[in-house]
């Protein structure tokens, strides 16, 4: 399984535009493509994916953690550039999006073969847990209903191995030594400590990052 950071603070390869926001693209054998979050900006995001050799019509699924505009307002452009992804939303979502199926995803409920949600926790976010050999790495976006809880929601699919994206104000450091992966991406408020006390497990994000997991 490879992950893409479309959509990030920070940019990794030149000619990509980093902006205030998170995109990921999810792809592998026998995973439909996959893009969670789409950024803030509709421009930024296919520009960043045309920079990163992506075509927008072979997505086949957009999940949408939730409904900030720094994850949301690159779905108009990208539905517009893909005329047959279908979507999955948290209950929080509002708005319609015409001729598309979408799921309104409350519990937890399996996307494809390796994708689950955690479904909404908290009323406001869902986060998504990808099954790989090494066991499941947790896909986020801001983190709102707490890391903590993210990774206790998670492990129902088998044992965490890494999480990757937006941490926010998240600081219980602890909470993330028996990880083998660790990527704070976005909004991580404490990314600089995460680093210093993980420096082996620890990625670091930006777009253009790829990760094998």
């Amino acid at each position: 399984m490879k992950l893409t950071i479309v959509y990030d603070n920070e940019v990794k390869k030149e000619g990509l535009i980093a902006d205030w926001g998170f995109s990921c693209l999810i792809e592998g054998n026998g995973i439909p493509a996959t893009l969670f979050d789409t950024g803030a900006d509709g421009a930024i995001l296919l520009h960043n994916m045309r920079g990163l050799g992506i075509e927008p019509s072979t997505i086949r699924i957009i999940v949408i953690s939730h409904a900030h505009g720094d994850h949301t307002g690159g779905l108009p452009s990208i539905l517009q550039a893909n005329k047959d992804a279908v979507l999955y939303v948290p209950a929080s979502f509002r708005g319609t999006i015409p001729g598309r199926k979408v799921t309104t995803v409350t519990d937890p409920i399996k996307i494809s073969d390796q994708i689950f949600s955690t479904g909404e926790l908290k009323g406001i976010e869902q986060s998504l847990g990808l099954k790989t050999d090494k066991g499941i790495n947790i896909l986020v976006g801001c983190s709102h209903p707490g890391v903590n809880n993210i990774i206790d929601a998670s492990s129902r699919f088998g044992k965490v191995h890494g999480i990757i994206g937006g941490f926010h104000g998240f600081r219980d450091f602890k909470k993330l030594k028996d990880l083998s992966l660790i990527c704070p991406c976005h909004c991580t408020q404490y990314k600089s400590e995460i680093k210093h006390l993980f420096p082996e497990k620890c990625r670091g994000c930006g777009v253009g990052t790829t990760l094998e997991l």
